[in-house]
């Protein structure tokens, strides 16, 4: 029996979904959190939710036929991960920003402010969910970062702790998550690039806070979290960020002891002590084996070689494929190759 397989989160969207990155006052970039996807004339005809709602099924149809047996969403309708979220919630200012350097980001960002208490808004990934659900019987597996990394990202003129902050969002997360479960939604994955960098701060507090986003969900619910250990924002460039090595270490006992159920973890990106994946003793480990900031296509090869290594540290049942990370930064054709060869390799071994 092959290994399962999934994808981590963004998938490269389809050419007829382009998102504008508009801004104000000669704010306009990628960065800008007030940027949204235009859909002010196409919404009135329904033109703008039905593009987004093929492009959710198309990406989630050609990830089942690559042979990926638990697909995301790709995340397709969201302008930017975090600020996608920031829309949704109250409490939340979107057009006063505040200067700030993110922990994730090497240099100063304008970031929304925090001017009340965060409070639930309306559903933001619930439709997302379905249309991508309508489109396969295989589970498919919904992404959504944690409140860590969500509080990084904003400037606190309300709660004065940063550990409050965090519970709120949680709470607004935990909302959404719970919504999700009732529906159907049996995996659900939270992402928290955060922690491998501030891994004391994880293990204080933030693991507390990503439980919490799971309060009350079934046992229907598969909770994963993953771990990024780098955030780069281009192709081929290997000057960004970086978690240390062995970071991982540091946060399997915690996440041993926690209620998550999986981990997903970088490993093509920087090759990983495999003994690290004897300190889960019961969680399920989601290994990439793909590098999602490189345009050279792995080998099967040495996918199958890995994974192989792999299972002297961790029984085949326990043991998921995935990429690295999201696959967005990619060319959608080298994306396509590097799973069909992720594919290739969890059947050789199984």
């Amino acid at each position: 029996m092959a290994l399962l397989t999934t994808t981590v989160g963004a998938y490269p969207r389809p050419v007829a979904v382009f998102f504008p990155e508009r801004g104000r006052s000669g704010r306009a970039g990628q960065n800008d959190p007030r940027a949204r996807y235009d859909r002010t004339d196409a919404a009135q005809s329904g033109e703008a939710e039905k593009l987004l709602n093929r492009a959710i099924r198309q990406v989630v149809i050609e990830q089942v036929e690559l042979g990926i047996e638990v697909p995301t969403t790709g995340e397709v309708p969201r302008d930017k991960a975090f600020h996608f979220i920031f829309q949704q919630l109250g409490g939340i200012d979107l057009e006063r920003l505040s200067e700030r350097v993110p922990r994730l980001a090497l240099a100063a960002q304008d970031v929304p402010t925090v001017t009340g208490p965060i409070t639930f808004g309306d559903h933001f990934l619930l439709n997302e969910w379905r249309v991508a659900q309508a489109a396969t019987k295989r589970p498919v597996k919904i992404t959504l970062p944690g409140p860590f990394s969500l509080a990084d990202r904003l400037a606190d003129e309300t709660y004065g702790d940063e550990k409050r902050l965090m519970a709120d969002l949680a709470e607004a997360l935990n909302r959404e998550i719970r919504d999700l479960a009732e529906a159907g939604c049996g995996w659900i994955q939270i992402d928290e690039p955060l922690f491998a960098l501030e891994p004391e701060q994880a293990i204080a507090f933030g693991i507390d806070h990503l439980e919490r986003c799971f309060h009350r969900a079934p046992p229907t619910v598969m909770r994963v979290v993953h771990l990024c250990s780098g955030y780069p924002t281009e192709v081929d460039n290997e000057d960004y960020l970086k978690a240390e090595a062995g970071v991982y270490f540091q946060l399997a006992e915690p996440l041993e002891l926690s209620s998550l159920q999986a981990v997903s973890i970088e490993d093509a990106y920087r090759a990983n002590d495999l003994s690290l994946l004897e300190q889960f003793a019961t969680t399920y480990v989601i290994l990439g084996v793909i590098a999602t900031a490189r345009s050279q296509v792995e080998e099967v090869e040495l996918m199958t070689d890995r994974l192989k290594a792999a299972l002297g540290h961790i029984e085949a049942q326990r043991l998921i494929v995935a990429p690295d990370c999201g696959l967005h930064l990619l060319d959608r054709r080298v994306a396509v190759a590097k799973l069909r060869h992720m594919v290739r390799a969890a059947q050789a071994v199984g």
